[in-house]
């Protein structure tokens, strides 16, 4: 119980109070008596727990060991609506704690792979064309490449930092998910597996992966200066697929109980004859989509809209995007129908996504007719 209740407390650093402590250790081991907890913590406090002052329990004693990739976002808050679409700007962990338990029902989102690339410093770089982190690929047939960054350069101490942040996300994500809601986070070969590992062992089941058929700029190229000595190597693979992480929040009782409950606990299928699949082929964002939301991490809307119809089993709920960017995963959501949520706290990019938001989800996307797509979203 001890390692439950720390796990519950790590990722709140501003506490909890007794219910919701004894409700998440519940979740996670199984049913123990409130009284239980209630007498654990007060035993145990000083020593382990401190006592706030609105009757809630933090750690005491331990670090807070959530990484802060940008700088805090504006005192006075900010939010911004088009349709069933929300965007706040703020600190997801922060808002996470203002937030109802089981009040989200899906997660789609692309968060910064290694943090690094979106420090203020890193982010400074980009705008200026001064790269750092961010490789500026040169143009090609007159066309001017998006920028990439180049994980490779990450040190032990990055590395570090991006596990115990998407730890303590993780955990601050479980409290206001609903059972059964699956989280959808946009990886890369070379951290997938560090990213993965830490959500794993936030609470999230792991489901698998969705594969992103798409060419990119990254790999295929010959050893920097020898590549006429070596000019048959390439250092790394070309990239021709991306990683989507598969995560789920554990289900209440059955997959059929959790659906009448929640609505959550399963995929909503392309058509009655075609499930949704794990592989989704996809071109490169269009240049048409950038000039609407010019973010380095801009994802296609037909990719997008296919994830986040997905993600939402009977067709209702909330999905977030707590690294909202330029909205593109808001904008999907509202070409599909559904409601949604984003968090975005540099408030540069709110205000790209305040304009992106409504001509994304206006964007018509045509897509190639497969066999058995049937009400498949435009």
């Amino acid at each position: 119980m001890r390692d439950a209740i720390v796990h519950v407390l790590d990722g709140r650093p501003s506490g909890a109070t007794a219910h919701e402590i004894s409700d998440e250790v519940s979740r996670l081991i199984g049913k123990v008596p409130p009284s239980s907890v209630r007498s654990y913590l007060q035993l145990n406090t000083p020593a382990l727990f401190a006592r706030m002052d609105r009757g809630q329990y933090a750690l005491n004693g331990f670090e807070d060991t959530v990484a802060r990739p940008l700088a805090a976002p504006a005192a006075s808050p900010r939010e911004f609506t088009h349709g069933g679409a929300q965007l706040v700007l703020s600190d997801c962990n922060e808002w996470f704690e203002r937030q109802s338990p089981n009040s989200m029902h899906a997660v789609v989102t692309d968060p910064p792979y290694g943090l690094v690339e979106y420090s203020e410093g890193e982010q400074d770089k980009l705008r200026s064309g001064r790269g750092g982190v961010w490789r500026i690929p040169p143009s090609f047939d007159g066309v001017k490449r998006a920028p990439l960054p180049r994980f490779t350069v990450l040190k032990a101490g990055d590395l570090d930092a991006l596990e115990r942040f998407f730890l303590a996300w993780g955990r601050s994500l479980m409290r206001v998910l609903v059972p059964g809601a699956n989280v959808v986070v946009a990886s890369n070969p070379l951290l997938s597996h560090l990213v993965s590992g830490s959500l794993a062992r936030a609470g999230l089941e792991r489901r698998g992966e969705l594969v992103r058929l798409v060419m990119t700029m990254r790999g295929g190229d010959r050893p920097k200066a020898a590549h006429v000595e070596f000019s048959g190597v390439s250092v790394m693979p070309r990239s021709m697929w991306e990683p989507w992480l598969l995560f789920r929040k554990p289900i209440d009782g059955r997959v059929q109980d959790n659906l009448r409950k929640w609505g959550t606990g399963g995929f909503r299928r392309i058509s009655d004859a075609r499930p949704f699949g794990d592989v989704i082929e996809s071109s490169p964002t269009r240049a048409a989509e950038r000039r609407l939301a010019n973010h380095p991490s801009l994802k296609p809307q037909a990719f997008l809209r296919r994830v986040v119809r997905g993600v939402l089993p009977l067709g209702q709920g909330v999905v977030l995007d707590p690294f909202a960017g330029s909205g593109s995963t808001l904008a999907a959501a509202e070409a599909v129908g559904y409601s949604s949520i984003g968090i975005e706290r540099d408030p540069r990019y709110f205000d790209l996504a305040c304009e992106a938001i409504p001509a994304l989800a206006d964007l018509r996307v045509t897509e190639a007719p497969r066999p058995g797509d049937g009400d498949q979203a435009r």
